[in-house]
């Protein structure tokens, strides 16, 4: 950084011409600009230009410096009717923080400002008109922002921005393959994989798929990428529209899929996630009176919590409850897992003779180094500072409405 600011030194050098052209001819302390009751001089616009061409701040510097210095006059005017003033010694921290951004001690900061033109004062008062705004925002706003738990969760969730990221709407079909007839499913599944066009796929889907998905033809709603267990991503990911995928391996069974749209809301890439989720063993298999009682504790529960009192009085091996990453799900788990939001439920699956009532908990983003969730304490003070930042910005752009800005 101590580079890059001898070098914006330099440059500021060079434009120096410029800058001092810039000033309002005759007195460079006579006001050119009136905020209200307070004066913008001619010299104040020059030194945050110098000020910003060090901070190699893009555009018009003319223009952002005098944008800079109104809202500015604005803060301090706003400052005053609260009864804020920052003290010389909090001032002083102010412009020690702001100089520790750029790896620098306070004198050396300053010494870098005045190889570009900038003298003390007016980063002092660059700091001032920031530390009074910040105290103002924090009495008129925080006590109004409250986030709850349900943001929070919100927030950490991977699914926070679906709707930003990729989604695919794909078809599937899903071929068992029991112990002794492998080699068949992958016979069936690599002609399948040569079908063209949504109708064709469709109709073999109705006629070979064991997915639940087999009464609509194999189509699936609208899926988030990044939630898609890596093979099933992996497949669909080179595919064309009308196209489908290579014959993908699952726990028992052999999938192909057919994407049949897609919708480019970001960059495609991996989530780094956890997923809770409980599975409940209804006996029976596929019977009807299983599917029956699936539909009635579908009725019955609207979270995971729920199941408990469900599974009173059951043994322990009928309810299961795990958190672990996508990656380490077997395939045809982490496929059904990828299609539910937190609340939904699936019956797709099977376990020996019991059908599988899946439910998701809930998905939760992890640090990629440490593994770890997100932190709920830094998450909701990320969304309270976010909140506060925009209620402030609003009312900064109220003042500006209110107030009386001239040029002399």
């Amino acid at each position: 950084m101590r580079a890059i600011l001898t070098l914006t030194a330099l440059i500021a050098a060079l434009m120096a011409p410029a800058l001092a052209s810039a000033q309002a001819p005759g007195n460079p302390f006579a006001p050119v600009i009136q905020v209200n009751d307070s004066g913008i001089t001619g010299y104040e616009i020059d030194q945050r230009m110098r000020f910003l061409a060090l901070l190699r701040t893009p555009g018009d510097l003319r223009e952002v410096a005098e944008k800079a210095l109104i809202e500015d006059r604005l803060r301090m005017q706003a400052a005053r009717r609260e009864g804020i003033r920052p003290s010389p010694d909090e001032v002083l921290t102010g412009m020690t923080e702001f100089a520790a951004r750029a790896e620098l001690s306070l004198d050396e900061f300053l010494a870098e400002l005045a190889a570009g033109g900038v003298e003390p004062q007016s980063f002092r008062d660059f700091a001032e008109a920031g530390l009074a705004w910040r105290e103002v925002v924090r009495r008129r706003f925080l006590g109004r922002v409250s986030i709850s738990e349900a943001e929070v969760d919100r927030a950490i969730s991977p699914l926070a921005a679906r709707g930003l990221g990729t989604r695919v709407l794909i078809s599937e079909i899903v071929i068992p393959a029991a112990p002794g007839q492998e080699a068949q499913a992958e016979m069936i599944a690599a002609e399948v994989s040569q079908l063209h066009g949504e109708g064709a796929f469709a109709e073999a889907a109705r006629q070979v798929s064991a997915a639940g998905s087999r009464s609509q033809g194999g189509r699936l709603d609208w899926l988030v990428l990044d939630t898609l267990p890596g093979p099933i991503r992996d497949a669909v990911l080179p595919l064309a529209p009308g196209e489908a995928s290579s014959p993908v391996s699952l726990q028992n069974a052999v999938a192909v899929f057919m994407l049949r749209g897609i919708d480019e809301g970001g960059a495609v890439s991996a989530v780094p996630q956890t997923v809770e989720y409980a599975q409940f063993l209804i006996a029976g298999g596929r019977s009807a009176a299983a599917l029956a009682e699936a539909e009635r504790l579908r009725a019955r529960v609207d979270r995971c919590n729920d199941l408990f009192a469900v599974a009173k009085g059951l043994p322990e091996s009928r309810l299961r409850r795990e958190t672990r990453e996508p990656g380490q799900l077997p395939p045809a788990l982490a496929r059904e897992l990828a299609r539910l939001d937190p609340g939904e439920s699936s019956t797709a699956l099977t376990e020996g003779d019991d059908l599988v009532f899946l439910m998701l908990c809930s998905r939760e983003r992890i640090s990629p180094e440490t593994k770890q969730p997100a932190d709920r304490d830094a998450t909701r003070s990320a969304l309270q500072s976010a909140r506060v930042s925009a209620y402030a910005d609003g009312y900064l752009a109220d003042l500006q409405a209110e107030a009386i800005i001239r040029r002399p």
